[in-house]
């Protein structure tokens, strides 16, 4: 009987198809971390501008991707007053409604949250997700 050549795969091809895959797992990891902001839309508070004069962004709407640093205050009719971290440094507080009370809001925990700047500079949350 004959023995039929073998041929194995040719190198080239090997580093094409490891391109190729090692592409493909970093196009998925861009997609799902851009993809899992759900206001990825809206115009992100500019915080230094916020720190200098609150009321000069009165009445408008942003997006906010913050840690919680601590519980500052608790109303059953208000809500509750957080301390939140942004960027890294900056602390903010924020006030978020009683409608939101049946969320779970540790120490610790990553949100992405629409913020309105209200009256005074207060920024109130309109809605929230975990990060």
């Amino acid at each position: 009987m004959a023995r039929r050549a073998s041929s194995s795969a040719h190198p080239v091809w090997m580093l094409i198809a490891a391109a190729l895959i090692l592409g493909a797992v970093a196009g998925g990891y861009l997609l799902y971390s851009k993809g899992s902001d759900p206001y990825r839309t809206m115009t992100s508070l500019p915080v230094q501008d916020y720190l200098q004069n609150s009321n000069s962004l009165r009445g408008n709407v942003y997006k906010v991707d913050v840690t919680i640093v601590e519980s500052l205050k608790y109303s059953q009719l208000a809500g509750r007053l957080f301390s939140v971290e942004v960027n890294g440094n900056d602390r903010l507080p924020v006030l978020v409604p009683a409608e939101f009370n049946h969320v779970n809001i540790e120490r610790g925990q990553r949100f992405f949250l629409k913020v309105a700047v209200e009256e005074k500079g207060i920024l109130r949350a309109q809605d929230l997700k975990k990060a």
